[in-house]
């Protein structure tokens, strides 16, 4: 992908009345998770299941799955819970067993999903900004902040699939601003993605603080570049910091 060096926009620290999160990237590794929460499907499902289990070891035909509920789910393909239900009844069919049991075991992926490590720079960062700023988490994916054990460093938590827009759309960061009782223009939203989360926010009009743990250059397709790059979240703290 094309890249241009960054030159972050000047931070404008005083109007920041609050804070919005993204999660998976952010505070933790989003992947190793994942593939735990579908193994431990793939278990559940080798006792309930065996066809399915087997249908879903496989690469493509999971993939098929996906793009095939995707399709029929067009004007949801935001809400990731929907299409990762819809896609294990669709396995389920498919190798002839009760698709009835994709409720049961959606639960199984979702509660392993929420069992996430979180980067070692995340808890400090979360109390410091709890303290200072109403922080409201915006994620196009469905981790739950209080089933992973931090909610109470949140002030509200809004998801792709309860606003009907995910990341980078301006609706769920408009979302967010209003969670906090404050204006886009007032948010300092903090993410990992450049072009979901970067681009994003600052379309939707709000500050933005890119967590760039990999050191990447900012992509020529985001567009305008963010107001604060940082490699960790501690260092974004001392950043906001007027004592640091």
């Amino acid at each position: 992908m094309p890249s241009t060096p960054i030159r972050a926009t000047p931070l404008d620290a005083g109007r920041i009345r609050a804070i919005t999160l993204d999660l998976d990237d952010t505070l933790w590794p989003v992947w190793p998770t994942i593939e735990r929460a579908e193994n431990t499907l793939r278990r559940w499902l080798d006792d309930r299941a065996p066809r399915t289990a087997a249908l879903a070891r496989d690469a493509e035909a999971s993939k098929a799955a996906r793009r095939a509920v995707v399709a029929a789910h067009a004007d949801r393909a935001h809400d990731l819970g929907l299409i990762r239900r819809e896609s294990i009844r669709h396995l389920l069919r498919a190798a002839g067993d009760d698709p009835g049991l994709a409720e049961p075991a959606f639960e199984v992926f979702h509660a392993e999903r929420q069992r996430v490590e979180l980067y070692a720079d995340a808890l400090p960062a979360l109390a410091w900004l709890a303290e200072r700023f109403p922080v409201v988490a915006l994620s196009n994916g469905n981790a739950d902040v209080h089933r992973v054990g931090i909610g109470r460093y949140f002030h509200a938590a809004i998801g792709a699939a309860q606003v009907g827009a995910g990341k980078p759309d301006a609706r769920i960061f408009q979302a967010g601003a209003q969670a906090a009782g404050v204006q886009p223009g007032e948010v300092l939203h903090v993410g990992d993605d450049a072009l979901l989360d970067g681009a994003g926010a600052l379309r939707a009009g709000m500050q933005s603080a890119w967590v760039n743990r990999a050191r990447m250059p900012w992509p020529d397709d985001a567009g305008r570049q963010p107001h604060l790059v940082v490699h960790e979240l501690t260092q974004l703290c001392q950043l906001l910091d007027p004592h640091a």
